[in-house]
């Protein structure tokens, strides 16, 4: 039986089912990111101590934007913005704004086989960068073979904006260079400068990318949704229902680790266009990623 243990001191959600040894911890205060993922008996994302969640954004949902706005500046309907500069070192706005933001509980669900939070986040507040409010919908559904993860976003404001999403776990394995990646991909985002996505360029068809030695800061365009990480002890499905998917990969200066993150936009997209969407006053924009896990 799943149980779900709130700790409202700490601002953390468990959720654990002991039989089939699955855990998840879930930090509210940090913009209701997943810290922690075992499923059945296999540690999928750990803490990254001593590494800090403000540099690594473990897990982070990625919103108004996923990865970087070049000096945190963009025009939208004739209009110029600035976001603030939390990347001081390159002088970019990075992974949004929701991020260290604090998540109520909405809703649980316990069952013999998973279980289910419902988070929520309400910014009722218009800041210079984003001068919009909108209400955010996380719900996360645990068991033993994997994790779902729904995201929503209602713009609640009198005025459309521009967004792209994205999701930031890093998984742990035994050895990622005898590990590989496997996805569809004829297209690469141009990385310049800073970091900053510049366009996009025709690739080699990819279906499997050997991760030895291999450092990564890299952004691919999908033509699916769907991506497996194989390593020796499991290989994890990761999966997209959005239309607009790419996926970056990251490797942190930490061994066997990598962060695979499925986006709807890639780096500087409020100014370069590629997946930025607008969402309508009154207007709802969902998507879900899931993962999969099979035991080698």
């Amino acid at each position: 039986m799943y149980n779900i243990n709130h700790h409202p001191e700490e601002q953390i959600l468990e959720i654990e089912d002991s039989t089939s040894k699955t855990y998840a911890k879930i930090h509210l205060n940090q913009g209701a990111s997943l810290q922690e993922l075992t499923l059945n008996g296999q540690q999928i994302i750990q803490n990254l101590r001593p590494l800090i969640y403000e540099n690594t954004y473990a897990s982070a949902i990625l919103f108004p934007f996923a990865n970087r706005i070049k000096d945190g500046q963009y025009t939208f309907n004739d209009q110029d913005y600035q976001f603030e500069i939390n990347q001081k070192q390159e002088n970019n706005a990075l992974h949004g704004l929701i991020y260290n933001k604090r998540f109520d509980i909405s809703d649980t669900e316990v069952s013999k086989n998973k279980a289910s939070v419902v988070l929520k986040f309400k910014e009722e507040n218009e800041s210079n960068g984003f001068p919009y409010t909108y209400q955010i919908k996380l719900k996360y559904t645990i068991s033993n073979q994997g994790l779902s993860l729904e995201f929503s976003v209602k713009n609640t404001s009198s005025k459309s904006f521009p967004f792209t999403v994205g999701w930031h776990p890093y998984f742990v394995c035994e050895d990622l260079d005898q590990s590989i990646l496997q996805f569809d991909s004829t297209k690469k985002i141009i990385i310049g400068e800073r970091n900053i996505g510049t366009g996009v360029e025709t690739i080699q068809p990819i279906k499997n990318f050997k991760l030895k030695h291999q450092q990564l800061d890299d952004c691919w365009v999908l033509n699916s949704g769907d991506v497996n990480f194989k390593t020796p002890g499991y290989e994890l499905k990761i999966a997209s229902d959005g239309d607009n998917n790419f996926m970056q990969a990251y490797t942190p200066p930490f061994e066997n680790i990598i962060a695979i993150e499925p986006t709807t936009g890639v780096s500087d997209s409020f100014n370069n266009k590629i997946g930025l969407q607008v969402l309508e006053p009154n207007n709802q924009f969902s998507i879900s990623w899931s993962l999969q896990l099979n035991l080698n």
